[in-house]
């Protein structure tokens, strides 16, 4: 039998850090009231634990004391919360109360629903804090979503995930996983949504914040979270806010030439778009959570090697629970109206047209097309040697095309007959477009022949990846490559 939750309920996590004698800092708080203070003086004893609160929501207060950031609710405006009061809290009382005190600041900036119900209710919330007395500090930031229709439960919500934030660092911050378990303790994630995490400081030297991010779509604390090239995470405001976007889905086990000029056509056809033009596009790479388990079970080690590997050539990564395009692109909508471009093959195509995939939709196939191609969203077909679509599909495709034809393209895929003239009004009206220029020496690569090669050793693999892909699979030996002799002794041994 598990070991049983003891779930404390708010009033007393906040007791207890207020008893706890080494605990003691600031609450500072912009948008949507003072709640996580007022949770801890509601909860009694807060003399011991609060050494100021302050909410400083006129922007021109607000400026004059954290200085400028280009927009108010965003990381950088919690980063300069955290320093400034964290500095200022040691400056008067480390030398007063050094030795017997753990500080910590909790901070946040916060957007709650307005009285019209016309904007985004979101907030950046973080925690800077000492485990001894005169430790270098450790520091929690994460970005949430508010769900509740109404301000005064946006407003209990936050209050209850700022003390749920505050007592993980006190007492979780030796088991990360525990602690982001523990941040919608008495909410649920029906009311707020954690789409951003990170741990820094020397507390959490061993935490990868890849993996605290892939833990959230996990446990289903958030459904997507996104990755810099060079592994940094990222919130997707930060990114998307305001742009066109083009976006390839794989399993990238490993990513090949074929995915690389995938995502090359399409940024040239996509680019010359005349809603586009002119715009800084964003390129991205996506992968479903169904995508990165194997056999049931995710591996970190090969989740990490992914992302490693795409981020290697310059992508960006996002990571989601997704299966179904429509929702994929509902997601990029939170960011933007700009135009989005989805890259995929021949294979996805025929699956989006598979009806099986939306019999929990009331409408079905066409409420699910509704909602995928609303708001200027467009589908970028990469054509597919015949033999490998057959080989991806069972059972096997109708027959489609001239006769004889070895490639399929968005021209002649197979669809089941009932819905051949819904694909033909999408491509009478450019919803879905064929990919064109493409490199036809790369169509006969496939990720899992190429896998399969690094696996047994041979070593023909290496053409069909980019050059840096190649060198960091032979460096960091994954998916299981190992040198010649090495792969001969496996060999020889089983």
């Amino acid at each position: 039998m598990g070991e049983q939750k003891d779930l404390l309920t708010t009033n007393r996590k906040a007791l207890t850090i207020n008893l706890d004698e080494p605990r003691y800092g600031t609450f500072a708080e912009i948008g949507a009231g003072q709640e996580v203070a007022r949770v801890f003086f509601q909860a009694g004893g807060a003399s011991g634990t609060i050494a100021k609160t302050i909410s400083a929501y006129d922007m021109t207060f607000s400026d004059a004391i954290y200085g400028k950031a280009p927009r108010y609710v965003s990381r950088e405006r919690l980063g300069l919360m955290l320093r400034y009061e964290y500095d200022l809290l040691l400056e008067r009382l480390a030398a007063q109360r050094g030795d017997r005190s753990t500080f910590f600041v909790f901070a946040d900036t916060v957007s709650a629903r307005n009285f019209s119900g016309t904007n985004e209710s979101h907030g950046w919330v973080g925690i800077r804090f000492q485990t001894r007395p005169h430790a270098a500090p450790s520091e929690i930031i994460m970005h949430v979503r508010m769900w509740d229709k109404e301000n005064v439960l946006q407003q209990q919500a936050l209050g209850i995930a700022g003390t749920n934030l505050i007592y993980g660092a006190c007492y979780y911050h030796a088991d990360p996983q525990r602690l982001i378990g523990s941040l919608v303790d008495n909410l649920g994630t029906e009311r707020l949504e954690i789409d951003m995490l990170e741990f820094r400081g020397p507390d959490f030297a061993g935490v990868d914040n890849r993996l605290t991010s892939l833990h959230l779509v996990r446990t289903g604390l958030t459904n997507a979270v996104m990755f810099g090239p060079r592994g940094s995470v990222l919130h997707p405001s930060e990114v998307l806010h305001k742009k066109p976007i083009l976006v390839e889905r794989g399993s990238f086990r490993p990513v090949t030439l074929v995915n690389v000029d995938m995502l090359e056509c399409a940024t040239r056809q996509f680019m010359a778009e005349p809603a586009v033009q002119g715009r800084e596009v964003v390129v991205l790479v996506e992968l479903t959570m169904h995508n990165l388990l194997r056999d049931g079970e995710l591996a970190p080690e090969d989740f990490l090697a992914r992302v490693d590997l795409l981020g290697e050539i310059g992508y960006t990564v996002v990571i989601s629970n997704y299966a179904e395009f429509y929702r994929l692109t509902s997601y990029f909508r939170r960011y933007t109206k700009e135009m989005i471009g989805v890259v995929l093959g021949i294979n996805n195509l025929v699956e989006i047209f598979n009806e099986r995939h939306y019999v929990d939709l009331e409408g079905g196939i066409l409420e699910s097309f509704g909602r995928l191609f609303r708001h200027a969203v467009r589908l970028y077909v990469y054509p597919m040697l015949r033999d490998h679509l057959v080989r991806r599909l069972q059972p096997a495709p109708a027959a489609a095309g001239p006769a004889g034809a070895a490639l399929c393209t968005a021209d002649d895929v197979p669809i089941a007959p009932a819905l051949r003239h819904l694909y033909a009004h999408l491509r009478d009206n450019r919803y879905v477009v064929p990919l064109e220029a493409h490199k036809p020496e790369v169509l006969a690569i496939l990720a899992g022949d190429v896998l399969a090669r690094i696996r047994a050793g041979d070593e023909s693999w290496a053409t069909m990846v980019p050059p840096a892909v190649a060198r960091r699979i032979r460096e960091r030996k994954l998916f299981g490559w190992q040198p010649a002799g090495n792969a001969d002794d496996k060999q020889s041994s089983t």
